[in-house]
């Protein structure tokens, strides 16, 4: 299990597909949107035309990983300050700051959403 999880971090590089940090928020609200139901198929599309990936399988494990990070960082309640410790030395220190904005901008929100869930 513990490789599988390492070798998911190698999909994080997909990101830099992306054009603009607004576009990787897009993707993770998204997925925070659709945690109890799962991606339709206009935002697989959305996501792939972001990413400029060419099958919908190729965005599948950069998903889970992504998800993976967002689950840690709403339930495991990490701190801002430690929010570095989520993602291994492999990731690159460029994806890791942007993602480290981002969950940070969001987290406050999305654990409200899970107090309302309950």
């Amino acid at each position: 299990m513990a490789e599988q999880i390492h070798s998911l971090w190698g999909h994080l590089p997909l990101l830099v597909r992306a054009n603009s940090k607004e576009s990787v928020e897009y993707i993770l609200q998204a997925l925070w949107r659709t945690r109890h139901t799962g991606l339709d198929a206009a935002d697989r599309q959305i996501f792939r035309e972001i990413l400029q990936l060419p099958n919908d399988s190729d965005i599948d494990p950069l998903l889970v990983c992504l998800r993976v990070l967002i689950r840690r960082c709403v339930y495991d309640n990490v701190s801002k300050d430690e929010m570095h410790k989520l993602f291994p030395a492999e990731v690159l220190s460029e994806l890791q700051r942007l993602l480290t904005l981002l969950l940070q901008k969001f987290q406050k929100e999305w654990r409200e959403d899970i107090s309302k869930d309950q």
